[in-house]
Protein backbone atom coordinates (compact mmCIF):
# COMPACT_ATOMS: atom_id res chain seq x y z
CA UNK A 1 0.00 0.00 0.00
CA UNK A 2 2.84 2.60 0.82
CA UNK A 3 4.56 1.84 -2.55
CA UNK A 4 1.17 2.41 -4.36
CA UNK A 5 0.52 5.96 -2.46
CA UNK A 6 3.85 7.02 -3.78
CA UNK A 7 3.03 6.51 -7.37
CA UNK A 8 -0.46 7.99 -6.86
CA UNK A 9 0.68 11.19 -4.57
CA UNK A 10 2.89 12.74 -7.20
CA UNK A 11 0.01 11.91 -9.88
CA UNK A 12 -2.53 13.70 -8.09
CA UNK A 13 -0.17 16.69 -7.66
CA UNK A 14 0.74 16.69 -11.75
CA UNK A 15 -3.07 16.42 -12.22
CA UNK A 16 -3.54 19.33 -9.90
CA UNK A 17 -1.06 21.65 -11.04
CA UNK A 18 -2.53 20.95 -14.85
CA UNK A 19 -6.19 21.15 -13.56
CA UNK A 20 -5.04 24.79 -11.62
CA UNK A 21 -3.65 25.87 -15.04
CA UNK A 22 -6.06 25.47 -16.52
CA UNK A 23 -8.80 26.83 -14.22
CA UNK A 24 -6.75 30.21 -13.81
CA UNK A 25 -7.08 30.69 -17.95
CA UNK A 26 -11.25 30.45 -17.62
CA UNK A 27 -11.07 32.39 -14.48
CA UNK A 28 -9.06 34.81 -16.61
CA UNK A 29 -11.16 34.31 -19.97
CA UNK A 30 -11.42 37.62 -21.70
CA UNK A 31 -14.16 40.04 -21.79
CA UNK A 32 -12.73 41.23 -24.69
CA UNK A 33 -10.63 39.95 -27.49
CA UNK A 34 -8.25 41.70 -29.62
CA UNK A 35 -7.06 39.07 -32.57
CA UNK A 36 -3.80 39.94 -34.39
CA UNK A 37 -4.68 38.17 -37.89
CA UNK A 38 -1.53 39.33 -39.52
CA UNK A 39 1.38 36.74 -39.76
CA UNK A 40 5.07 37.07 -38.46
CA UNK A 41 7.22 35.33 -40.68
CA UNK A 42 9.87 33.63 -38.56
CA UNK A 43 13.01 31.84 -40.65
CA UNK A 44 14.85 29.04 -38.47
CA UNK A 45 17.65 26.96 -39.44
CA UNK A 46 17.24 23.34 -39.42
CA UNK A 47 19.60 22.06 -36.37
CA UNK A 48 19.45 25.75 -34.74
CA UNK A 49 16.89 27.76 -31.99
CA UNK A 50 14.21 29.95 -33.26
CA UNK A 51 12.61 32.37 -31.14
CA UNK A 52 9.08 34.33 -31.57
CA UNK A 53 9.23 37.34 -29.97
CA UNK A 54 6.14 38.64 -28.30
CA UNK A 55 6.90 42.70 -27.96
CA UNK A 56 5.13 43.04 -24.45
CA UNK A 57 5.13 46.36 -23.61
CA UNK A 58 3.49 45.71 -19.92
CA UNK A 59 4.92 42.61 -18.45
CA UNK A 60 3.05 42.75 -15.14
CA UNK A 61 -0.18 42.75 -16.32
CA UNK A 62 -0.34 39.24 -18.16
CA UNK A 63 -1.74 36.59 -16.30
CA UNK A 64 -1.24 33.10 -18.74
CA UNK A 65 0.26 33.20 -22.37
CA UNK A 66 -1.16 29.84 -24.24
CA UNK A 67 0.93 28.71 -27.25
CA UNK A 68 -0.19 26.58 -29.88
CA UNK A 69 0.07 25.64 -33.18
CA UNK A 70 -1.74 24.44 -36.54
CA UNK A 71 -1.13 20.95 -35.19
CA UNK A 72 -1.41 21.12 -31.31
CA UNK A 73 -0.52 22.81 -28.15
CA UNK A 74 2.86 23.88 -27.34
CA UNK A 75 3.14 24.99 -24.03
CA UNK A 76 1.68 27.27 -21.38
CA UNK A 77 3.34 30.33 -19.38
CA UNK A 78 2.38 31.38 -16.06
CA UNK A 79 4.11 34.60 -14.54
CA UNK A 80 5.22 34.45 -11.21
CA UNK A 81 5.98 37.80 -9.39
CA UNK A 82 9.92 38.48 -9.22
CA UNK A 83 10.42 34.76 -10.45
CA UNK A 84 10.90 32.87 -13.05
CA UNK A 85 7.97 32.11 -15.43
CA UNK A 86 6.23 29.05 -14.66
CA UNK A 87 6.36 26.91 -17.89
CA UNK A 88 4.29 23.79 -18.70
CA UNK A 89 5.16 21.55 -21.99
CA UNK A 90 2.18 20.40 -23.36
CA UNK A 91 3.55 18.09 -26.33
CA UNK A 92 6.08 15.30 -26.01
CA UNK A 93 7.27 16.44 -29.43
CA UNK A 94 8.89 19.70 -27.62
CA UNK A 95 10.25 18.22 -24.29
CA UNK A 96 13.41 19.78 -23.48
CA UNK A 97 13.31 22.30 -26.33
CA UNK A 98 11.01 24.51 -24.84
CA UNK A 99 12.66 27.98 -23.31
CA UNK A 100 10.64 31.17 -22.48
CA UNK A 101 12.60 34.01 -22.08
CA UNK A 102 12.84 35.65 -18.25
CA UNK A 103 13.10 39.24 -19.83
CA UNK A 104 9.90 39.02 -21.91
CA UNK A 105 8.73 35.98 -22.01
CA UNK A 106 9.87 35.30 -25.77
CA UNK A 107 9.01 31.83 -26.54
CA UNK A 108 12.32 29.61 -28.26
CA UNK A 109 12.71 26.48 -29.85
CA UNK A 110 15.56 24.53 -30.23
CA UNK A 111 17.31 22.26 -32.46
CA UNK A 112 14.65 23.17 -35.50
CA UNK A 113 12.92 20.03 -37.02
CA UNK A 114 11.33 20.28 -40.40
CA UNK A 115 8.16 18.98 -39.12
CA UNK A 116 7.97 21.89 -37.08
CA UNK A 117 7.41 24.19 -39.78
CA UNK A 118 3.76 25.95 -39.32
CA UNK A 119 1.50 28.56 -38.13
CA UNK A 120 2.24 29.23 -34.17
CA UNK A 121 -0.37 31.24 -32.04
CA UNK A 122 0.27 33.04 -28.84
CA UNK A 123 -2.70 33.89 -26.84
CA UNK A 124 -1.86 36.46 -23.97
CA UNK A 125 -4.45 37.23 -21.29
CA UNK A 126 -4.03 40.80 -19.78
CA UNK A 127 -5.67 42.16 -16.68
CA UNK A 128 -6.27 45.90 -17.60
CA UNK A 129 -8.83 48.10 -16.01
CA UNK A 130 -10.13 45.35 -14.24
CA UNK A 131 -11.00 43.30 -16.77
CA UNK A 132 -9.14 40.67 -19.13
CA UNK A 133 -8.30 41.13 -22.50
CA UNK A 134 -6.59 38.32 -24.44
CA UNK A 135 -4.31 39.07 -27.41
CA UNK A 136 -3.86 37.07 -29.78
CA UNK A 137 -0.29 36.91 -31.83
CA UNK A 138 0.22 34.35 -35.03
CA UNK A 139 3.30 33.49 -36.36
CA UNK A 140 4.77 31.45 -40.12
CA UNK A 141 7.56 29.40 -38.84
CA UNK A 142 9.97 28.14 -41.83
CA UNK A 143 12.92 25.74 -41.59
CA UNK A 144 15.36 25.80 -44.21
CA UNK A 145 18.73 23.86 -44.51
CA UNK A 146 21.67 26.07 -44.00
CA UNK A 147 23.38 26.18 -47.82
CA UNK A 148 26.33 24.45 -48.52
CA UNK A 149 28.89 25.83 -51.18
CA UNK A 150 27.39 25.38 -54.82
CA UNK A 151 28.86 23.95 -57.74
CA UNK A 152 29.51 25.05 -61.60
CA UNK A 153 29.49 22.90 -63.80
CA UNK A 154 29.53 23.12 -67.42
CA UNK A 155 26.60 21.63 -69.78
CA UNK A 156 27.50 23.27 -73.47
CA UNK A 157 31.11 24.26 -75.09
CA UNK A 158 31.69 25.43 -78.08
CA UNK A 159 34.61 27.53 -80.07
CA UNK A 160 34.19 29.19 -83.12
CA UNK A 161 36.03 31.82 -85.01
CA UNK A 162 37.62 32.32 -81.84
CA UNK A 163 34.77 33.28 -79.53
CA UNK A 164 34.05 30.50 -76.87
CA UNK A 165 30.60 29.84 -75.90
CA UNK A 166 29.87 28.46 -72.51
CA UNK A 167 26.84 28.01 -70.92
CA UNK A 168 27.14 26.99 -66.60
CA UNK A 169 24.59 25.62 -64.67
CA UNK A 170 25.21 26.61 -61.04
CA UNK A 171 23.25 24.24 -58.10
CA UNK A 172 23.70 22.72 -54.47
CA UNK A 173 23.39 19.42 -52.56
CA UNK A 174 19.80 19.10 -51.00
CA UNK A 175 18.67 21.70 -52.75
CA UNK A 176 14.73 22.61 -51.53
CA UNK A 177 12.41 25.93 -51.70
CA UNK A 178 13.30 29.47 -52.05
CA UNK A 179 16.79 28.57 -53.23
CA UNK A 180 17.34 31.77 -55.82
CA UNK A 181 21.02 32.41 -57.54
CA UNK A 182 22.44 35.22 -58.57
CA UNK A 183 26.11 35.92 -61.36
CA UNK A 184 28.20 38.57 -60.56
CA UNK A 185 29.23 40.67 -62.10
CA UNK A 186 26.81 40.68 -64.92
CA UNK A 187 24.47 40.98 -62.01
CA UNK A 188 21.97 38.18 -63.48
CA UNK A 189 19.58 36.29 -62.01
CA UNK A 190 19.03 32.23 -62.34
CA UNK A 191 20.99 29.22 -62.06
CA UNK A 192 22.09 29.13 -65.60
CA UNK A 193 24.38 31.54 -67.51
CA UNK A 194 25.45 31.60 -71.04
CA UNK A 195 28.50 33.99 -72.24
CA UNK A 196 30.25 34.64 -75.04
CA UNK A 197 34.00 35.06 -74.20
CA UNK A 198 36.63 36.57 -77.30
CA UNK A 199 40.19 37.08 -77.05
CA UNK A 200 39.47 41.13 -77.16
CA UNK A 201 37.29 40.53 -73.61
CA UNK A 202 38.59 41.28 -70.36
CA UNK A 203 39.55 38.22 -68.13
CA UNK A 204 36.68 37.75 -65.89
CA UNK A 205 36.11 35.22 -62.95
CA UNK A 206 32.28 34.93 -62.98
CA UNK A 207 30.61 34.12 -59.34
CA UNK A 208 27.41 32.23 -58.58
CA UNK A 209 25.59 33.30 -55.22
CA UNK A 210 23.14 30.40 -53.93
CA UNK A 211 20.69 32.29 -51.05
CA UNK A 212 17.35 31.43 -49.38
CA UNK A 213 16.33 33.42 -46.19
CA UNK A 214 19.00 32.17 -43.60
CA UNK A 215 22.02 31.53 -45.55
CA UNK A 216 24.16 32.08 -48.48
CA UNK A 217 27.29 30.86 -50.20
CA UNK A 218 28.97 31.06 -53.30
CA UNK A 219 31.86 29.83 -55.75
CA UNK A 220 33.70 31.40 -58.74
CA UNK A 221 35.10 30.22 -62.06
CA UNK A 222 37.66 31.66 -64.65
CA UNK A 223 36.37 32.54 -67.85
CA UNK A 224 39.77 32.74 -69.37
CA UNK A 225 40.94 29.11 -67.91
CA UNK A 226 37.56 28.16 -68.98
CA UNK A 227 37.90 29.15 -72.69
CA UNK A 228 41.44 28.08 -72.32
CA UNK A 229 40.35 24.25 -71.63
CA UNK A 230 37.72 24.12 -73.94
CA UNK A 231 40.23 25.27 -76.48
CA UNK A 232 42.49 22.66 -75.84
CA UNK A 233 39.77 20.16 -75.79
CA UNK A 234 39.06 21.09 -79.28
CA UNK A 235 42.50 20.56 -80.24
CA UNK A 236 42.76 17.46 -78.61
CA UNK A 237 39.61 16.22 -80.05
CA UNK A 238 40.88 17.35 -83.67
CA UNK A 239 44.09 15.54 -83.47
CA UNK A 240 42.43 12.37 -82.07
CA UNK A 241 40.21 12.36 -84.90
CA UNK A 242 43.63 12.59 -87.62
CA UNK A 243 44.68 10.15 -85.80
CA UNK A 244 41.55 7.80 -86.15
CA UNK A 245 41.25 8.59 -89.46
CA UNK A 246 44.79 7.42 -90.43
CA UNK A 247 44.78 4.39 -88.36
CA UNK A 248 41.87 3.26 -90.07
CA UNK A 249 42.87 3.94 -93.32
CA UNK A 250 46.26 1.70 -93.02
CA UNK A 251 43.92 -0.80 -91.44
CA UNK A 252 41.47 -0.90 -94.92
CA UNK A 253 44.85 -0.70 -97.49
CA UNK A 254 46.05 -3.51 -94.44
CA UNK A 255 42.98 -5.63 -94.92
CA UNK A 256 42.64 -5.10 -99.28
CA UNK A 257 46.64 -6.25 -99.68
CA UNK A 258 45.45 -9.15 -97.74
CA UNK A 259 42.42 -10.10 -99.07
CA UNK A 260 43.73 -10.15 -102.66
CA UNK A 261 46.69 -12.16 -101.79
CA UNK A 262 44.38 -14.95 -100.06
CA UNK A 263 42.43 -14.76 -103.50
CA UNK A 264 45.53 -15.35 -105.67
CA UNK A 265 46.77 -18.42 -103.87
CA UNK A 266 43.43 -19.84 -104.07
CA UNK A 267 43.27 -19.17 -108.02
CA UNK A 268 46.83 -20.34 -108.09
CA UNK A 269 46.52 -23.27 -106.45
CA UNK A 270 43.27 -24.28 -108.26
CA UNK A 271 45.30 -24.42 -111.31
CA UNK A 272 47.87 -26.30 -110.43
CA UNK A 273 45.37 -29.70 -108.83
CA UNK A 274 44.30 -29.15 -112.61
CA UNK A 275 47.14 -29.50 -114.24
CA UNK A 276 48.22 -32.53 -112.24
CA UNK A 277 44.94 -33.98 -112.62
CA UNK A 278 45.14 -34.38 -116.75
CA UNK A 279 47.77 -36.55 -117.08
CA UNK A 280 46.31 -39.36 -115.21
CA UNK A 281 42.90 -38.78 -116.14
CA UNK A 282 44.65 -39.61 -120.03
CA UNK A 283 46.34 -42.57 -119.17
CA UNK A 284 43.15 -43.68 -117.55
CA UNK A 285 41.21 -43.86 -120.34
CA UNK A 286 43.34 -44.96 -122.42
CA UNK A 287 42.50 -47.95 -124.62
CA UNK A 288 45.00 -50.50 -125.91
CA UNK A 289 43.95 -53.03 -129.32
CA UNK A 290 45.58 -56.37 -130.22
CA UNK A 291 45.20 -56.91 -133.81
CA UNK A 292 46.28 -60.41 -134.81
CA UNK A 293 47.66 -60.96 -138.25
CA UNK A 294 48.68 -63.84 -140.34
CA UNK A 295 51.96 -65.64 -140.47
CA UNK A 296 52.55 -64.95 -144.01
CA UNK A 297 52.74 -61.05 -142.93
CA UNK A 298 56.00 -59.10 -142.60
CA UNK A 299 57.42 -59.76 -139.21
CA UNK A 300 57.76 -56.23 -138.56
CA UNK A 301 53.62 -56.03 -138.85
CA UNK A 302 53.12 -59.64 -136.80
CA UNK A 303 52.15 -57.71 -133.98
CA UNK A 304 50.38 -53.62 -133.62
CA UNK A 305 50.03 -51.43 -131.10
CA UNK A 306 47.21 -48.96 -131.62
CA UNK A 307 46.66 -46.47 -128.88
CA UNK A 308 43.21 -44.82 -129.03
CA UNK A 309 42.16 -42.11 -127.60
CA UNK A 310 38.54 -41.58 -125.93
CA UNK A 311 38.32 -38.92 -128.20
CA UNK A 312 38.75 -40.66 -131.15
CA UNK A 313 36.35 -44.03 -130.21
CA UNK A 314 33.15 -43.03 -131.23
Amino acid sequence: MPFLAQLIIPCKKMALRYLWILLLYLQTCPEAAESNTDFLTVNGILGEPVTFPLNIQDLQQIAIIVWVNSKTSVALVVPDSGKAPKVTVTHQNYYERINISHQNYNLEIRNLRLEDAGIYKADITVKTSGKSVTITKSYNLQVYRRLGKPKITQQVMSSVNSTCNVTLTCSVDKEEKNVMYSWSPLGKEGSVLQIFQTSDNQPLTYTCTAWNPVSNNSDSISAQQLCADITMGLHTRHAGLLSGLAVLFLTIIILSSVLLFILYKRRQGSYVKAFDKKPDAISKNTIYTYVMVSRNAQPAESRIYDEILPSMVS
